[in-house]
């Protein structure tokens, strides 16, 4: 990461805190590491994510529904799903500072480093062997491409490292009241389970025909051993997946069709298509056939925010296996092959899974910018503004009375009042109007509009964009229905 590069994220972190967007977690003792508090607009900039994706995935779909599965499962769903087993990732420790790092983490920070040195060449073959490595589970090689390639240790300074080691990412408790006797059940790593248990109580009771899907969102933990940048990478985080059952055969044409849905979801917030890419992954999960992330340029490079991942059926079979309970669908269809139904089978799945805290930053660090303007007599003034999409904006109109008298206060209650049932509205009256408008700017407000003495005499008022600060006069009756046609 450049310095400027640095200097613009840490600012986003600041102003995160500053207005209200995100807290570092148990702040009065000093912090948790990797574990943050949403505040009153992070909040609801994070719900209202968290609405437009499930919007776009069941309402907009009709062979998709949701549900909400318990974080605590069968701890055997584990074990069947592989994570007890598979669920790892190559660590390693230097010596001298006792710093543990994650092996792809450390080569793909050492990799940006030479391509800031104007050798992306060199960064590019480096990235290819670590992947190819990586995919044959070869840790004494990667150990030999860390110290060949000199990489050293952030804090020693060394290239002092032990050998390459897996840790489990899950955690585990005991569910039970005398700790001694109780059963250790884990907290859930993904939600994709909760979904592939209840596949056939949902087909059933939605009679659902496939092919359907089943969206999810909720909280999910890993002890990550380097949780880092932020709240990219958290221990505790939200997930937002949808798991959609094909019948097999279709799954390769049902992959391509969400990989592009899923980033034409991305694009449909206004963000630029030159942010983003796909990155096909070369070591495959225990389960999937193909797999690609969404990446996008955060300000510390291109990182993953989705996965599109075409898993077999290897989920429903292996609870299948598990809980000797049949994870079977009928289908009447007629295969044109043969003539015949198509008959039971277990479905193939087609998962995409975003981190919503991810998108949160996404979001975040996109937005921010610090704006120089250049006033009508020369000289120049700033500002820091959040361009936060209008439909998912926490506060989408603040209404600002000019002054605390003359009746101004009133009309400007009566439509709160009448916009509030619609959509968020902030309320204030406390400062000059061109400091209130600096405050919105901070937090992402996309219109202000501001009541005056002459909306005493014709009903009319200021409406002022964010982006633009273009104001203009306004019916006051015309305000509800502009911001609506903005934010649907």
């Amino acid at each position: 990461m450049s310095t400027q590069q640095e200097n613009n994220f840490q600012a986003i972190i600041a102003h995160a805190k500053e207005y209200g967007f995100v807290f570092p977690g148990s702040e009065i003792y000093d912090g948790l590491g990797a574990v943050y508090d949403y505040g009153p607009y992070g909040s609801e900039l994070k719900k209202n994510i968290r609405d437009y994706w499930w919007k776009s995935m069941t309402q907009l779909h009709e062979n998709i529904v949701g549900i909400d599965a318990a974080i605590f499962m069968h701890p055997a769903t584990w074990k069947a799903s592989g994570h007890v087993d598979n669920f790892n990732d190559p660590m390693i420790d230097n010596k001298d500072s006792r710093k543990r790092y994650r092996v792809d983490h450390l080569i793909e920070a050492h990799a940006a480093k030479l391509e800031e040195k104007g050798q992306p060449k060199e960064a590019e073959a480096l990235l290819q062997e670590m992947d190819a490595l990586l995919s044959k589970d070869d840790f004494a090689g990667l150990k030999h491409l860390i110290e060949s390639n000199k990489i050293v240790c952030a804090v020693s300074g060394t290239c002092n490292w032990t050998d390459i080691r897996q840790f489990n990412l899950m955690f585990d408790t005991k569910l039970g009241s005398v700790t001694d006797e109780a059963d250790t059940i884990y907290l859930r790593p993904e939600t994709a389970q909760g979904i592939f248990v209840n596949f056939l109580n949902v087909q059933k009771t939605a009679r659902m025909k496939i092919p359907f899907g089943i969206a999810q969102t909720g909280k999910a933990f890993r002890n990550e051993i380097v949780a880092r940048q932020f709240i990219f990478r958290m221990r505790e985080f939200e997930q937002m997946e949808m798991q959609f059952f094909v019948r097999p055969g279709t799954e390769g044409e049902w992959y391509k069709y969400w990989k592009q849905a899923r980033l034409q979801w991305h694009l449909s917030l206004g963000i630029p298509a030159k942010k983003y890419r796909y990155h096909d992954h070369v070591k495959l999960a225990h389960y999937a056939k193909e797999a690609c992330d969404i990446e996008f340029e955060f300000p510390f490079g291109f990182k993953e925010v989705e996965g599109i991942h075409s898993r077999s059926d290897f989920d429903l079979t292996r609870h299948q296996l598990y809980s000797k309970k049949k994870m079977q669908y009928f289908d009447a269809d007629i295969d044109a092959a043969t003539g015949k139904p198509y008959g039971n089978y277990v479905p193939y799945v087609i998962e995409t899974s975003i981190g919503l805290d991810r998108m949160f930053l996404l979001i975040m660090a996109h937005a921010y910018e610090e704006e120089t303007i250049t006033k009508e007599d020369g000289s120049t003034d700033s500002r820091v503004v959040m361009h936060i999409p209008e439909k998912i904006a926490p506060i989408k109109l603040a209404i600002l009375p000019l002054t605390k008298k003359d009746g101004l206060p009133e009309i400007a209650r009566d439509l709160m009042d009448e916009c509030k049932n619609y959509f968020r509205c902030f309320y204030e009256e406390k400062d000059a109007i061109g400091k209130r408008y600096r405050r919105q700017d901070a937090i992402g407000t996309p219109f202000c509009v501001t009541i005056d003495h002459q909306t005493k005499e014709d009903n009319t008022v200021t409406i002022r964009y964010r982006d633009s600060m273009q104001q203009e006069r306004i019916l006051l009756s015309q305000v509800k229905d502009i911001v609506i046609n903005a934010i649907v």
